[in-house]
């Protein structure tokens, strides 16, 4: 299994040492895990990002995951889970300092997964400067520290996901991804899924945890631009530099206002759209005597 999942196409891919594996079998599992990263010292170009999940500040295996897997090159960031306080990545990243150069330190992401948590998002974010590169919104933990039950609208999760976005924006963290979809299989399963992943783009959220393979595509699908909103952010922003050179601050498109905001946006979605592959240059050429009203 270790082996297929380089295999993939993804931007992560996230190697589980706390939940998937039994207290009895922890060192097994970080000895296999380490020799497969020393066995694939190179990451795949299909992969943009590997990562492991360590166990958590609070339990006695953290010290013995980073100095296991931090060490390795091919790691690109830890997941440290149930992070309840800036203190808790105060001290990861003490560890990781002590066990890796200061120039090629892997990037921290936090999984939020508590009430205490979203509390003390503004001071979690804060920690570990140039290190903290994400949050993770962990639901199923998080619906068991609040006593609630999950259901399919998601609504009893609504405070928790806007303030971790809005936490992880305000912050300029790169990485705010929603949940997990634990439905996949069947018409229904992608259905939701499908859902889910509208939900959590139009919140903020720029990418989802994926629980089977099968997952990838729909999540990549939907959480890039589509075709009609690259079309729309290219126009503007070709409209805009001409706006611009002309020393205009607002102008219109379509009969509708555009100013720097809008601008701003636009030029977002072409970057993304440009990481995701996207054929951006064709669609430029397209629009390239767009001009502002």
């Amino acid at each position: 299994m270790l082996t297929k999942s380089l295999g993939l196409t993804s931007d992560n891919i996230t190697y589980d040492l706390e939940d998937s594996v039994t207290p009895t079998a922890k060192p097994s599992a970080r000895a296999a895990l380490r020799a497969h990263l020393l066995a694939h010292p190179t990451r795949p170009p299909t992969v943009s990002e590997l990562a492991v999940r360590v166990n958590p500040v609070s339990s006695p295996y953290l010290e013995a995951d980073l100095a296991s897997v931090s060490v390795l090159p091919n790691v690109d960031a830890i997941v440290v889970p149930k992070v309840n306080s800036a203190s808790e990545l105060r001290h990861v990243s003490q560890v990781l300092t002590h066990h890796v150069p200061s120039s090629r330190l892997p990037k921290i992401i936090a999984l939020i997964e508590s009430a205490r948590a979203v509390m003390d998002l503004r001071e979690i974010c804060a920690e570990a400067p140039g290190l903290l590169d994400g949050l993770i919104f962990a639901a199923e933990d998080f619906a068991l520290d609040l006593s609630i039950t999950r259901t399919p609208d998601l609504k009893e999760f609504l405070y928790a996901r806007s303030a971790i976005v809005t936490a992880a924006r305000a912050a300029g963290l790169s990485g705010v991804i929603d949940l997990v979809c634990t439905s996949y299989k069947g018409e229904e399963g992608l259905a939701r899924l499908e859902e889910e992943c509208r939900g959590g783009k139009a919140m903020g959220f720029n990418g989802k945890q994926c629980i089977h393979p099968s997952q990838v595509e729909t999540v990549q699908r939907l959480f890039a631009p589509s075709e009609k909103e690259v079309e729309w952010a290219v126009r503007i922003t070709i409209a805009d530099e001409k706006a611009a050179a002309a020393g205009k601050g607002a102008w219109t498109l379509d009969g509708a206002m555009i100013d720097a905001p809008v601008a701003g946006k636009a030029k977002a979605i072409v970057d993304k759209a440009q990481r995701c592959d996207i054929d951006v240059k064709s669609l430029q050429e397209k629009w390239k005597d767009q001009e502002p009203e």
